[in-house]
């Protein structure tokens, strides 16, 4: 159990059968009344946010919430498929439970897969990969005045914006979270 009191950012909570990830929290002093903590939760099976007040005696049970390390198989229609690297054990998962997360992840690659009391919710793909750019135009030269940009389909299908100077056939480094180019590998 967790007080509202003792609340941060990023902590996972239960309420109301279900698991909400605290996004943001404020403790609200007024002149009058009781104090109070204002949160912001995100539900991380549905991904909806809600607002919510709670007391600072409040309590609530702290969700556990399990990540473990998985190596990315291949995709099949709608199933994506990992592997337990230490049992050898294969997990099927839906499209709508992966959602975009597995945008710039190759074959073969390490993901979390985050799962509460045994039921699979979401997917994280590594922090940052290294893809082969498969298709791009060429750069020009002269148009680099506001540092300008072009689009690009990297081996995973996805399209990224990239600096002029990059080409086809160079690697990349790529942050998941935002899909931006870093630099070239």
């Amino acid at each position: 159990m967790i007080s509202a009191g003792d609340f941060r950012n990023g902590i996972t909570i239960e309420l109301d059968n279900n698991v909400y990830q605290i996004i943001e929290f404020q403790h609200v002093k007024p002149g009058k009344g009781a104090a109070f903590v204002r949160t912001k939760l995100k539900n991380v099976k549905s991904g909806g946010v809600v607002e919510k007040t709670f007391r600072p005696t409040e309590k609530c049970p702290q969700a556990r919430i399990d990540r473990k390390d998985m190596q990315y198989l291949y995709k099949d229609g709608d199933l994506y498929y990992f592997m337990d690297t230490e049992n050898y054990e294969q997990t099927a998962l839906n499209a709508d439970t992966v959602g975009d997360a597995m945008t710039f992840v190759k074959e073969n690659e390490m993901c979390k897969v985050c799962s509460h009391n045994g039921s699979v919710f979401s997917v994280e793909p590594p922090l940052f990969v290294e893809l082969e750019i498969v298709e791009t135009e060429p750069g020009f030269k002269g148009d680099t005045a506001t540092g300008a940009s072009k689009p690009a389909t990297v081996e995973t299908g996805a399209q990224v914006s990239v600096p002029l100077f990059v080409e086809q056939g160079d690697k990349i480094k790529i942050d998941t979270r935002t899909g931006e180019y870093l630099s070239r590998v």
